[in-house]
């Protein structure tokens, strides 16, 4: 449980730290939270895929597993605030702007992880 604990610690932190380095575009398109979220799931498409490669899931990887993707991958990543920025552009009469920003941060998250898969496949050859 510690190795979540800190792998969660060390996500949120480095969430925290995009989004105050990363601003919100002109438009509202909250551009940090789909950062960090695509970033967490090419990352999470990796590690998983990766570690599956080389073994159960037991002992060094799943110490790994659990540091990386339930921690910091987890910390990293916001559905709570994607869902709250989706709600606040509604409030905001941006329903064109929410509805895409939902549609790109479900299909880009998939293709993020699709590709952080390929990529484990590529350099495990």
């Amino acid at each position: 449980m510690a190795v979540v604990a800190l792998g969660g610690a060390t996500g949120s932190m480095a969430r925290y730290l995009v989004t105050r380095a990363v601003p919100t575009a002109a438009d509202g398109w909250p551009v940090a939270t789909l950062t960090v979220n695509l970033a967490g799931s090419l990352v999470l498409g990796l590690l998983l895929e990766a570690l599956a490669r080389r073994g159960a899931d037991r002992g060094r990887r799943q110490v790994l597993r659990l540091l990386v993707g339930t921690g910091f991958c987890g910390g990293l990543t916001t559905y709570s605030t994607l869902a709250l920025e989706i709600d606040l552009l509604l409030r905001h009469d941006r329903a064109g702007l929410a509805l895409t920003y939902g549609l790109v941060s479900v299909v880009a998250g998939l293709v993020a992880t699709a590709v952080g898969v390929g990529l484990a496949v590529v350099v495990r050859r």
